[in-house]
């Protein structure tokens, strides 16, 4: 069998179905309890795109825009739209970075950092289906995602 553990199928040189069926049986089964998630209720309740929710979470300082956008994998003209649905709802603003004029900051209001601690209260809290499980199996969940976030490559 080859290194990459996959079965070769005869004169194709590529991986036999099955051998990606663990993989992909874990994603549709790990997908399912994450998607949708317990906090996009909260993202509902405050009318938010999923780039705007994603923004205001990662808002625990002031990011510039180029940080917001490379988080998010976008332009900074898409920031641009998205800070601006924030500033609507009252929750962040932007304001000139002292080092550099040119360079806007984004950060939140009172308001902003109210939402930004029930967001993070509620992605710290975990879902009741890995409360139930047994203490070693939260471990070994635990241990497995450690492996998988290390493993994981960066890029869309």
């Amino acid at each position: 069998m080859p290194k990459s553990g996959k079965v070769k199928t005869p004169g194709k040189g590529r991986a036999h179905p099955s051998a990606d069926a663990p993989a992909r049986e874990a994603w549709g089964l790990l997908s399912s309890l994450v998607y949708p998630p317990p906090f996009a209720a909260i993202a509902r309740e405050l009318d938010l795109r999923p780039a705007a929710f994603g923004t205001l979470r990662m808002l625990d300082r002031p990011r510039t825009m180029s940080e917001v956008a490379g988080a998010l994998q976008c332009d900074n003209s898409n920031v641009t739209g998205i800070v601006d649905s924030l500033e609507e709802k009252g929750l962040a603003r932007r304001r000139a970075s002292e080092e550099d004029r040119r360079v806007k900051l984004i950060e939140l209001t009172a308001e902003g950092r109210r939402v930004h601690a029930r967001l993070s209260k509620a992605f710290a809290t975990p879902p009741a289906w890995v409360d139930s499980l047994a203490r070693a199996d939260q471990q070994a969940l635990r241990d497995i995602l450690q492996r998988a976030v290390a493993a994981r490559t960066p890029g869309p």
